[in-house]
């Protein structure tokens, strides 16, 4: 089994200085290996080739057989690097914290431990008040975008 920092190794050395971001890499007993990236802008299948193409370069497929697939996160996937909150800010999320508590609103103000939460709250019936909820990132589960249909 291919370890998992030699590759993470392989990646960061790759995308350094190419505006690409590793958001993370997994890996199966059967060698099935699985690396997230992006950039600020979003990804392109270009770039997710060129990426295969050097890890698959680098890996020796006849010394050990395994499958590699290289694309971006997706919508759905919760954030795993600080990256992803600045490449979110000003999206409407849903953060899940260390209680289990769900809270919905537009991301703000991201910063190296943590960010605030915009957030609309009933009060009093049918009457709304914004409120700003801050979190660090270790009270975080996790953070997820809201996908809206317009």
């Amino acid at each position: 089994m291919i370890e998992k920092n030699k590759i993470e190794k392989l990646v960061n050395e790759f995308i350094k200085g190419t505006g690409l971001f590793l958001v993370a890499v997994k890996g199966s007993i059967s060698n099935r290996i699985i690396v997230l990236v992006d950039t600020m802008n979003g990804i392109t299948i270009d770039e997710c080739a060129t990426l295969h193409r050097q890890l698959e370069k680098s890996l020796d497929n006849n010394n050990e057989d395994f499958e590699l697939q290289v694309s971006s996160p997706g919508l759905d996937t919760p954030f795993g690097v600080i990256e992803q909150y600045y490449k979110n800010e000003g999206e409407k999320v849903e953060v899940t914290d260390v209680e289990g508590g769900k809270v919905a609103g537009k991301l703000k103000n991201v910063t190296s431990g943590g960010f605030e939460l915009e957030t609309e709250v009933k009060v009093k019936g049918k009457t709304r008040e914004v409120k700003e909820i801050s979190y660090n990132f270790d009270q975080v589960k996790s953070t997820r975008v809201v996908l809206t249909i317009k």
